[in-house]
């Protein structure tokens, strides 16, 4: 089995554009002002949606299995507060679920979060608790700058964020530590936003004694981990000045995915990062579009990359393409059973 641990619902019906779009001119006309309704998507609009894009490239591929969440740039947390954050949030959610459940062999859920600016993590509880325990989901995106490029909120590993950190532990649901758009005009969302945010993650854990508090915690650097794996031997560096633990330490809490866009990129990262703490991923259909034009396929055609590594072994393969997935996300296994029961 073949499973990508990141993929986003990119190719949403327009009319969940049209309600943000909205709510953003009432939050404009009168701040606080709300937009509830959202016009009734159909099953066949979502089938529509997915089986012409994600769902054919998928198949193409060679992949079973997406793990599947709202289009991360969408979640845009500066945007109103924290009351409009969580409507929002719980439509692109809903609608996550709906997917799912049209194609419960292909796609499992992870969830938005409604976070919001200067808010408590303890907003998100509640969400958190409903898509884990109601609708079936075995993960959630975390942004570690809900300001979108301003980065006012406190690292990620102050007291700020426990209250969410104490309830991904009870549930046993990893987070994905994931960005969303840029407002600051010096950090091009996916080129700098995204990366920096992955980076800065990173650093924010070497720092903290966060994983003291919370061993059995799971966190997910997406895009290769940004910087990180390019300059280890720099955190190992940093680490040690700073009379911090190794970095393999981290290692038992923190994991790392395959959306890198070349090959180079991706041997570069299994030499470097253990396997044990590599998952597979592409973010089909999202960041990087288009064809390679020194390669002649698609940038994000990321499982081609692992497959020409042949010095990988057998195991580590295996670990890489699946094995790591259902271990980190532990609530996959058996929601797979659930959702296969039912198709």
């Amino acid at each position: 089995m073949i499973i990508d641990c990141h993929g986003h619902y990119t190719t949403a019906p327009k009319a969940l554009e049209d309600f943000r779009k909205c709510q953003i001119a009432m939050l404009a006309e009168d701040f606080g002002g709300e937009c509830r309704r959202m016009r009734h998507i159909t099953d066949d609009q979502i089938r529509e949606s997915l089986e012409e894009n994600q769902l054919r490239i998928q198949q193409e591929r060679g992949v079973d299995l997406t793990l599947f969440s709202p289009r991360a740039g969408g979640m845009a947390h500066h945007i109103g507060d924290a009351r409009s954050s969580e409507i929002w949030t719980r439509h692109c959610n809903d609608l996550i679920h709906r997917a799912v459940r049209l194609f419960p062999t292909r796609l499992a859920g992870v969830c938005q979060l409604p976070q919001s600016p200067g808010v408590s993590t303890g907003n998100c509880v509640s969400e958190l608790v409903r898509c884990v325990q109601e609708l079936g989901f075995v993960g959630c995106n975390i942004n570690p700058d809900p300001t979108d490029g301003y980065w006012t909120d406190p690292p990620l590993t102050t007291r700020h964020w426990y209250p969410l950190f104490e309830k991904m532990v009870e549930l046993d649901v990893p987070g994905m530590i994931h960005t969303s758009c840029s407002c600051n005009p010096n950090f091009h969302f996916t080129g700098a936003h995204y990366l920096n945010g992955d980076t800065t993650a990173f650093m924010q854990f070497v720092e903290s004694d966060l994983f003291r508090d919370f061993p059995t915690l799971k966190l997910i650097i997406p895009h290769g981990g940004g910087a990180v794996p390019y300059h280890w031997g720099r955190y190992r560096g940093l680490a040690q000045n700073m009379g911090r633990p190794p970095l393999h330490t981290l290692l038992e809490n923190v994991f790392f995915d395959t959306c890198v866009y070349h090959q180079p990129g991706i041997e570069l990262l299994l030499n470097v990062i253990p396997h044990e703490n590599i998952l597979f991923a592409s973010e089909i259909i999202g960041a990087v579009k288009g064809v390679d034009p020194q390669t002649g396929f698609n940038y994000d055609d990321t499982k081609r990359y692992i497959d020409a590594v042949d010095w990988l072994t057998p195991d580590a393969r295996k670990l890489i393409m699946s094995g790591n997935a259902l271990r980190v996300f532990s609530r996959l296994h058996k929601q797979l059973e659930i959702q296969q029961g039912s198709a």
